[in-house]
């Protein structure tokens, strides 16, 4: 019987290979990622209370669909401020900043008997700026307690205000404020609320037919900014404020 053959295998033994750079590239945009998040967190807490809420309501606002322009961070810089929308070239004339509050008071005063006490004008003629606020007395709230429902006296408010400046060339920034009493019901606190009620406010505006490219911005300030500041607690302090802007 013939011897069959013997194979001998030998098998090279060697040092792992190198596993490539892959990881060096995913290591690369670990740290670039973090260094952006951080860098976020540091321009938050320098910003101002304003500032942070103009920005939280820029995103509560905020389209992808619609073009926004120039970008959110440029703007900022630029101007300083988050606006969500822009108005359109308005080619009519401005009427006078004077006589426009004074019509727009005497409308208050005949429409508005029993409310127009909630009402409070203020003029700033060189800059052609109306400043509307709309403000909560003890047994005259603006919203259902605790919540951002408007009610039924606040939205006659808004739709008498919204019929005379719609038609108007101005943009509108609508602010909500709150008192210094700590809010305790549910999850809202007063930056939430304040927030919550500036929306209302600027949909109920719509619902009366204000175009929402006449709305610039959307912002609450809680007890931040007291219209009545010899007493943050007055009930007066919880307010919305229309700040009405006539545009060239």
């Amino acid at each position: 019987m013939a011897t069959p053959p013997i194979i001998i295998k030998k098998i090279k033994k060697t040092i792992a290979a190198h596993h490539g750079g892959s990881w060096k590239v995913a290591y690369a945009d670990f740290l670039a990622g973090m260094m952006t998040f951080f860098l976020l967190m540091w321009l938050i807490t320098i910003m101002e209370p304003k500032q942070k809420a103009q920005i939280a309501a820029y995103f509560r606002k905020f389209n992808i669909f619609e073009k926004t322009g120039i970008s959110m961070l440029m703007e900022y810089y630029k101007s300083g401020k988050i606006s969500s929308s822009k108005l359109k070239t308005v080619t009519h004339e401005i009427p006078p900043i004077k006589g426009e509050a004074e019509f727009l008071k005497k409308i208050i005063e005949t429409r508005l008997k029993s409310l127009k006490e909630q009402v409070l004008m203020e003029m700033e003629k060189e800059k052609k700026v109306l400043r509307v606020e709309i403000i909560e007395l003890l047994n005259k709230p603006l919203f259902i307690s605790g919540s951002a429902e408007l009610t039924p006296e606040a939205k006659k408010i808004l739709g008498i205000l919204a019929k005379e400046i719609k038609e108007l060339p101005v943009t509108i920034d609508v602010e909500g404020h709150t008192d210094a009493v700590l809010s305790k019901r549910g999850k809202l606190g007063n930056w939430e609320l304040s927030t919550a009620r500036a929306l209302s406010a600027m949909l109920e505006l719509e619902r009366n037919g204000v175009s929402s490219q006449k709305i610039r911005s959307v912002a609450g300030y809680a007890d931040n900014f007291p219209l009545f500041k010899e007493n943050p607690l007055d009930p007066r302090n919880r307010r919305i404020s229309l700040v009405i802007e006539y545009q060239d």
